[in-house]
């Protein structure tokens, strides 16, 4: 496997398009990994501090990711260095989009990503630029599609990821109204840790879980696994952190969660940062859900949790562990080595996994079609690594050599 992994990180990706604004600061990059398939898709995201080698980064890790979420396609990310608190963003982003929208057009997927919302901020921009939707690319390049399967497939896509949820199982009801979109990755993350102890054996309910972070991703992952009857001991996000030993119940999960101020905790319970983020790490706790920026997770971070009971890290965020290497370090190794690891690229599949299955031939535009969808391939990405690997540890290396063997 380390071959493998060391021969697909040296690959040069197949197209890098580099981009300097001219009007401010900004500077981004397209990165195509490899255009497999006759495309390539992966999200576009803004991050103050962002480098071309995190992007190349991100698109290998997309690539991996698409071997088990589908369309068998090339891994891309796009990634603008600059601060989305600006009050230039939206300029920025119209200039970003119309020196990239011909490859969007021919052969480039993408989604919403860090600080870069789908319905608000992409979708609007790329359409003022005659794009039909932002996977147009990926019509055009992977299937092919002749004008009327064209017509239908973005027609799915546009209906499938704008559609307001209706079905209770799959949001917590409030005021706001949700789209797939905005839930379904954090439904997949909670899916995968599912499916883990149905698959290796072990009983989900009154496990412990400490979540990092409270954006989307986070907050829909502690609601739907407060919902399986897990005890959520520990919230930590950049305003501070939750501690309940006793574990906080579903009702209390989703109150947090319809209480969130622009991915900010909000909570009377609330804690500073600095006590959390002392205290957090030694609760007892059985899983550990990273859904806040890459890097974050130290190596002392993970050696206490593991002391406290950690059996299982599913992970939220790409490169969770604070460390350099595009997939495993040595922090992410020790973690692989000594408990159960599922990588991101099954974990958070959710949003890939379902723009793959609105482009496919048989769709039920509905809120179950789409979750069950979801529900499934991640069921069956976790059996075919469970079909290697029936033991519980060196699962991310096994995931990885799955994939390297299909990409090398």
């Amino acid at each position: 496997m380390r071959e493998l992994l060391k021969k697909f990180e040296n690959k040069q990706p197949e197209i890098i398009f580099e981009w300097s604004d001219s009007e401010s600061e900004a500077e981004g990059w397209l990165v195509i990994n490899s255009l497999r398939g006759g495309a390539a898709g992966g999200g576009t995201r803004m991050k103050k501090g962002l480098e071309k080698n995190d992007v190349i980064q991100l698109a290998k890790t997309t690539e991996v990711k698409y071997t088990f979420s589908g369309p068998p396609i090339g891994g891309a990310k796009a990634g603008i260095n600059f601060d989305p608190e600006d009050p230039r963003k939206n300029e920025v982003l119209k200039r970003w989009f119309k020196a990239v929208i011909p490859l969007l057009k021919y052969y480039y997927g993408t989604v919403g990503d860090l600080n870069v919302e789908e319905r608000l901020e992409l979708i609007p921009i790329t359409e003022e630029y005659g794009l039909w939707h932002p996977q147009e690319g990926v019509v055009n390049g992977y299937y092919k599609a002749a004008e009327p399967q064209k017509i239908r497939k973005i027609g799915q896509l546009r209906l499938g990821l704008s559609k307001i949820l209706e079905n209770t199982n799959y949001f917590p009801v409030g005021q706001v109204k949700y789209t797939a979109g905005d839930i379904i990755t954090g439904f997949g993350l909670a899916t995968s840790i599912k499916h883990f102890y149905r698959i290796w054996g072990g009983k989900l309910e009154g496990k412990r879980a400490i979540i990092q972070g409270w954006g989307k991703v986070g907050a829909s992952a502690a609601y739907f696994l407060a919902n399986e009857g897990v005890k959520v001991v520990g919230i930590i996000s950049l305003e501070g952190a939750i501690i309940n030993k006793e574990g906080l119940n579903p009702e209390e999960v989703r109150q947090l969660f319809l209480n969130k101020n622009n991915n900010q905790l909000i909570s009377e319970s609330l804690i500073n940062f600095e006590e959390g983020n002392q205290k957090i790490w030694d609760l007892p706790a059985d899983i550990f859900v990273p859904a806040a920026r890459s890097r974050l997770v130290s190596k002392d971070q993970l050696t206490r949790m593991m002391s406290g009971g950690l059996e299982l890290i599913s992970s939220g965020a790409n490169f969770p562990f604070a460390e350099k290497d595009t997939f495993l370090g040595p922090i992410g190794m020790t973690a692989d080595e000594n408990l159960s690891l599922i990588p991101d690229f099954i974990s958070n599949m959710g949003i890939a996994r379902l723009t793959a299955y609105l482009m496919t031939d048989k769709v039920l535009l509905t809120d179950e079609g789409m979750f069950e969808d979801v529900d499934k391939s991640i069921f069956n990405a976790l059996k075919k690594v469970h079909s290697e690997n029936p033991h519980k540890k060196q699962l991310a290396q096994t995931t990885l050599e799955i994939a390297l063997n299909q990409l090398l």
